[in-house]
């Protein structure tokens, strides 16, 4: 078979990696549950903490703008992938507390770098009008890529007991070859805008940073505690846990791009308030669910409101200054992940006294969430960058 001509361009190479990533990470995230409990003993302390810990590479997120003095932000997204792969290969043959904490570092350094830089060369490969409908495209394609290895992985552990080393080896392995195969395949695309090389905090940007902040905070609750409630609560087995990540992905395969295309018809902020109204009544049910099902639905419809959470990063790609947003991609990581370097390590002490109380504070989170998006102005630009700003001239 023939590749047409123009197949290496920016888009293929976005989408490339967008593929790319959860076809890595997403074995991490189904089995480190049940591995970490079953061959290192782990309990709420201890998942608490690698959660933590696998989050101070996202709050470093910041020094990539330092990196960029030496290397392209095209070459860092596909070595960072590289890094990623590499962690999560080797995940498997450390089944110890302090091995699981030293693989998820470095695994958690690849990823959290090349988020930073791949959603920063979105908003500057991608024309405006059609960034919405891209990253929901770009969820869908992610979305294909978990589901091929959620698929792959239920198989192999529910026929054909396939131990979790060898899962996390082909994978990690896997993604390794295919990442080295992107490099020489695609050529260095030039930059559209030179970016700033330093940091960048600008005032006008204090809504986008806030709403990051929360979405950071909120998201860990989800990330790191609904998740062990069905292992821990209710006994769900890896299989398990693995159907309901493929559920969630399938929806994502077929519906994240047309909510991204709805993003781009409704606007920023009424995207975001069914988000929030959404996960504050989600959260609230966790607290109080004493089902299995139900427990397992609410892992599935919470991931039907993750991608309105694009609306965030189409905002301050409409407010935005283009020589800054590079820079700003990093800083936006770090804010993200300021709570979600500490929320797990206390939430996973306040998690052996009363589970429930974790899940409240996050439909307090949701609520403050809602209450800053309705700041956002129905045609957000530099200059109109809240309701109450002033147009400047």
């Amino acid at each position: 078979m023939n590749l047409p001509k123009n197949w290496r361009t920016p888009f293929v190479l976005l989408l490339l990696m967008a593929f790319l990533m959860p076809l890595i990470f997403s074995t991490w995230m189904a089995l480190i549950n049940n591995f970490s409990k079953e061959a290192a003993e782990f309990t709420g302390k201890e998942i608490g903490i690698l959660q933590s810990l696998r989050e101070i590479p996202g709050f470093l997120a910041f020094t990539v703008v330092w990196v960029l003095l030496i290397i392209r932000e095209q070459r860092l997204a596909i070595l960072s992938l590289l890094v990623l792969a590499i962690g999560v290969l080797l995940t498997g043959y450390f089944p110890s507390v302090l091995g699981l904490y030293i693989t998820t570092v470095i695994m958690s350094v690849g990823f959290h770098y090349f988020e930073t830089v791949h959603q920063s060369l979105i908003l500057q490969w991608i024309p405006k009008s059609e960034t919405p409908h891209f990253m929901g495209k770009a969820l869908a394609v992610k979305a294909a890529a978990s589901i091929l290895v959620f698929g792959s992985m239920w198989l192999m552990l529910e026929y054909f007991f396939v131990e979790y080393k060898t899962i996390y080896t082909l994978f990690g392995g896997l993604g390794v070859l295919l990442i080295i195969g992107i490099w020489f395949a695609f050529p260095l695309f030039p930059v559209k805008t030179e970016q700033h090389k330093h940091l960048i905090l600008r005032k006008d940007y204090w809504l986008f940073y806030a709403l990051t902040f929360l979405s950071g905070a909120r998201r860990q609750i989800f990330v790191v505690f609904a998740g062990f409630l069905l292992v821990e609560k209710f006994h769900y087995s890896a299989a398990s846990i693995a159907l309901l990540f493929l559920a969630n992905y399938v929806f994502n395969l077929f519906f994240a791009a047309k909510i991204g295309k709805l993003i781009g018809v409704i606007g920023e902020r009424r995207a975001l308030t069914i988000e929030y109204i959404g996960l504050a009544i989600l959260f609230a049910t966790y607290a109080l669910v004493d089902n299995a099902t139900l427990a397992g639905a609410l892992y599935i419809i919470d991931h039907f409101f993750f991608a309105f959470a694009i609306a965030i990063k189409t905002y301050f790609q409409k407010i935005a200054r283009p020589a800054d947003i590079a820079s700003t991609a990093g800083v936006s990581f770090t804010i993200n992940h300021i709570a979600a370097v500490v929320l797990p390590a206390l939430l996973g002490l306040v998690w052996l006294y009363d589970h429930s109380l974790v899940f409240y504070f996050g439909a307090c989170l949701a609520l403050l969430s809602l209450l800053l998006s309705q700041l956002i102005p129905n045609s957000p630009e530099a200059g109109m960058e809240t309701r109450f700003s002033i147009k400047r001239s």
